[in-house]
């Protein structure tokens, strides 16, 4: 089970600022189960674990991830937002750090595109596919996000120049809405195999869906797991308890007195290099669903101790707007000891013997004192080690956390009306049909910005 302690905010908040909380809290719990708060069309993710662990979906997902398993060395997932960093987040926490590197024939890469507009990236993916047997799925509810869509018409056109069409179908999953968008006209069209997004299920919280779960399996992992963990988590979270024995809570409400008191910053803190991907996850997580009228906490990420070697500085002597959430994971997967040297050149004898974890236990240790002693307010959340299992309660602790401290901050955790204003200047530029007022209005816009 997921630990926290806030013991490191009390120079900051009082333990009473905290319970003054608690009778709120169980009735914003009330409001999410029973789908009764603001964006409760979007509250679908709250009994995912139930429904989906030991479900004819789940068999079906594992089924497909071992059917493109055999077609395949790498496996493309086309995505962007919730529709790619949830998997990624679990994929790249649970796999060999160097899984590129040491691949056997049983092993398939997951590789991800659709996430942005470079060139480059395409170009040389391209290139990899070129030399390996490989399959893909894309996400997109509409079809025609254009990330996604631009990836995937290249990958597309790229898999049945490789393989022709009707070996292509085969290697195409997407998941998309239940019965409308471009992506689902052109796979009833195409045939390809898909699987639904859920209506009430946002982008951001999809992870436990289809759209995370077969990237996962395809990837060899253990869905059902992963499902368990966070079926715990949310038997957990539909208790009725005490604000001092709840954990997600704890930190729903710390963050949120934190933020009334003039620290609108929180940096995520991992000592694990797997864990960057889960730190992304978080960012977008919380970013888009707390940032809204002109409020909220501002989610950053560090990889420490990397990170203390660059932005430690402004951490401990900045601006005090700061605090840090440090994830720690009890228990690592390997033993590797520093050993002696005889003559002692480095000088690194008094740590000859230890485990490299119990060095970064201490670093992560003297690292958060001196950040509190700076003026720093420090939570520490710990799992006991990465597999699915841990994971999944992790990812259903901060999905209720969020929908929490949403709620508690005053806006609907489950919108994001704010993303498309880049889209509408980005289509009004590229003169897509029907923006033509929007390219007329934003041309003459820059003309005057340079003149």
């Amino acid at each position: 089970m997921v630990k926290i302690d806030i013991s490191k905010t009390y120079d900051f908040v009082s333990k009473e600022d905290l319970l003054n909380y608690e009778s709120e809290v169980q009735n914003l719990y009330g409001k999410i189960f029973e789908r009764k708060g603001e964006g409760s069309d979007f509250l679908g993710w709250t009994t995912l674990p139930e429904e989906m662990k030991d479900s004819e979906l789940v068999e079906d997902i594992k089924a497909t991830a071992t059917k493109l398993r055999k077609k395949s060395e790498v496996f493309v997932v086309i995505g962007i937002g919730g529709s790619y960093l949830g998997a990624r987040a679990i994929i790249e926490a649970l796999s060999h750090s160097f899984a590129g590197y040491k691949s056997s024939e049983k092993d398939v890469q997951v590789l991800f595109a659709g996430n942005h507009l470079s060139e480059d990236y395409l170009s040389e993916l391209l290139e990899i596919l070129d030399e390996k047997n490989y399959s893909l799925t894309v996400i997109s509810k509409s079809g025609t996000t254009t990330e996604p869509a631009v990836a995937f018409r290249i990958i597309k056109n790229h898999l049945k120049e490789k393989y022709g069409r009707e070996e292509a179908r085969e290697r195409i999953v997407a998941i998309t809405d239940k019965e409308k968008g471009a992506l689902k006209q052109l796979s009833y069209e195409e045939g390809y195999k898909t699987f639904d997004v859920p209506d009430d299920v946002g982008g951001r919280y999809s992870v436990l869906t289809p759209v995370g779960l077969l990237p996962v399996a395809v990837a060899g992992f253990d869905i059902s797991e992963l499902l368990g963990g966070a079926l715990e988590m949310k038997n957990f979270a539909n208790i009725q308890k005490s604000l001092t024995e709840d954990p997600i809570a704890q930190y729903a409400v710390t963050r949120n007195v934190l933020y009334s008191i003039g620290k609108p910053i929180e940096i995520m803190v991992n000592y694990q290099p797997r864990l960057h991907y889960f730190t992304e996850w978080w960012k977008q997580l919380y970013g888009e669903s707390e940032g809204k009228k002109q409020r909220g906490i501002f989610p950053a990420g560090v990889n420490f101790t990397t990170d203390l070697h660059s932005l430690g500085q402004y951490i401990q002597e900045g601006l005090r707007i700061l605090f840090e959430t440090v994830l720690v994971v009890e228990k690592p997967r390997r033993n590797l000891k520093i050993p002696n040297e005889k003559d002692n050149p480095d000088g690194l004898n008094y740590l000859a013997g230890k485990r490299i974890d119990e060095v970064n236990k201490m670093a992560q240790l003297g690292t958060m004192l001196a950040h509190v002693d700076g003026g720093v307010p420090n939570m520490k959340l710990t799992i006991p080690e990465l597999n699915e299992y841990h994971l999944g309660e992790l990812i259903y602790f901060y999905e209720m956390a969020c929908a929490l401290s949403g709620y508690l901050l005053g806006v609907n955790p489950f919108n994001q009306p704010g993303v498309e204003a880049y889209k509408k200047n980005m289509f009004a530029l590229l003169g897509k049909p029907g923006f033509e007022n929007e390219t007329e209005a934003i041309k003459k816009k820059i003309d005057e910005d340079i003149s």
